[in-house]
C-alpha cells in the first residue's frame, strides 16, 4: 500500500478550495431532479463561455429494460448484486482495469490519503480508514483517538493508472449522510483546477451530484440528482475531447459540452470522503462508512 500525502496547500477535491485562485464562478446550475419510477436526465449542451448561462432539456427515461450505458452484470454473489462491468461493455472503448478488491489489501497502483484535504484544515486523512475485505473497498469515518479524537476519514487515488480520455465506473454506496463522499477526476501531476466529481454527495445521504471545475477563476458547472445513496449504483463518466458524460445505472442524467471545461489533460480516478466540522453539515453525527464493489476502466480503442 502506497500513502499519497496532502498539505492543507492542496486542492485534492475541494468544491470551494479556500486555497484556489481567484473567484469562484458558478456558470450553471441545473434542476434537482428526481430519481424514482423514471430518471430525468438533464443535457447542457454547447455552451458558448465559462461565463453563459442554459436552459436545460429534460428527458425521462422510463426505468428497467435495456440500459444504454454500463451498469454491471448480474451476480447475486456480489456485494451488490452485480458483477464489473465486462470488458465490451462499451461500444469504441477497451477495458484498460478492472478491479473487484479481493484479498483484504489496497490493490496495487492505488495510493492512499494521509494529511489535511485542501483548503479544510478541520479535515483529516488517514490510510488506516481504507480497508478492504469481503470483496469490497471500505472508506470510513470515525472520531480517531490517534488524532484527538477528531473525525478522520479515508481516501485514495488511482494513481498508478493515469490516462486521458476513457470511461470511469464505480459501484457503490455508503451508509448515511455525514462526510462528503466523491468519486472524482483529478489531473495527474496535481495541478488543479481541472476536477470531474462525477459522484459527489454533498454530506447528505438523499442527494448527489456532478460537478466540473476548471479555468484559473474555479469556474463550475454542477448538476444535482435526488436518489437513495444507502442502496448500490453504478456511477460513471465518459470523457471524451469535447464532452463530459455522466452516467447512473445505465442511463444518462446529464452532458457537457463545453470546450473550456473539458480537461485535455491525463487524470486519475479518486474515491473519498471529506467531512469539514467548520460547516455543521459536512461534520458526521455518527460512524459513516463509503462501501465500493467494483471499478472499471476503458480507454478510447
Amino acid at each position: 500500500m502506497n500513502l499519497k500525502v496532502y498539505s492543507e496547500r492542496s486542492s485534492r477535491e475541494a468544491p470551494t478550495p479556500v486555497t484556489s485562485p481567484g473567484r469562484e464562478t458558478r456558470i450553471a446550475v441545473a434542476t434537482v431532479l428526481i430519481f424514482g419510477a423514471a430518471l430525468s436526465a438533464v443535457l447542457l449542451l454547447s455552451l458558448s463561455g465559462s461565463r453563459s448561462s442554459e436552459t436545460a432539456t429534460t428527458l425521462t427515461v422510463p426505468a428497467g429494460g435495456a440500459t444504454p450505458y454500463p451498469v454491471g452484470v448480474v451476480d447475486h454473489l456480489e456485494p451488490s448484486g452485480l458483477a464489473p462491468t465486462p470488458a465490451n461493455a462499451l461500444a469504441g472503448y477497451s477495458l484498460t482495469y478492472v478491479s473487484d478488491f479481493p484479498g483484504t489489501a489496497v490493490p496495487d497502483g492505488w495510493d492512499t490519503f494521509t494529511g489535511k484535504p485542501g483548503g479544510d484544515p478541520t479535515g483529516q486523512f488517514a490510510s488506516s480508514h481504507v480497508a478492504v475485505g469481503g470483496g469490497m473497498l471500505f472508506l470510513n469515518s470515525w472520531r480517531d483517538p490517534a488524532y484527538g479524537g477528531r473525525w478522520v476519514t479515508g481516501g485514495l487515488c488511482h494513481c498508478g493508472h493515469p490516462q486521458t480520455y476513457g470511461a470511469f465506473f464505480v459501484r457503490s454506496r455508503i451508509t448515511g449522510a455525514g462526510p462528503n463522499e466523491s468519486d472524482l477526476l483529478w489531473p495527474f501531476n496535481n495541478q488543479w483546477p481541472p476536477e470531474v466529481d462525477f459522484n459527489e454527495t454533498g454530506a447528505v445521504a438523499s442527494s448527489t451530484s456532478w460537478t466540473v471545475h476548471f479555468g484559473g477563476d474555479n469556474s463550475i458547472v454542477q448538476q444535482t440528482l435526488r436518489v437513495d445513496m444507502t442502496k448500490w449504483h453504478t456511477w460513471g463518466v465518459i470523457w471524451t475531447p469535447t464532452t463530459l458524460t455522466f452516467t447512473v445505472d445505465g442511463h444518462s442524467w446529464g452532458a457537457l459540452r463545453l470546450p473550456a471545461a473539458i480537461p485535455q489533460l491525463p487524470m486519475t480516478l479518486d474515491l473519498q470522503q471529506r467531512t469539514s466540522c467548520a460547516v455543521p453539515s459536512a461534520c458526521a453525527g455518527l460512524r459513516q462508512s463509503m462501501l465500493v464493489d467494483w471499478v472499471t476502466e476503458y480507454a478510447p480503442a
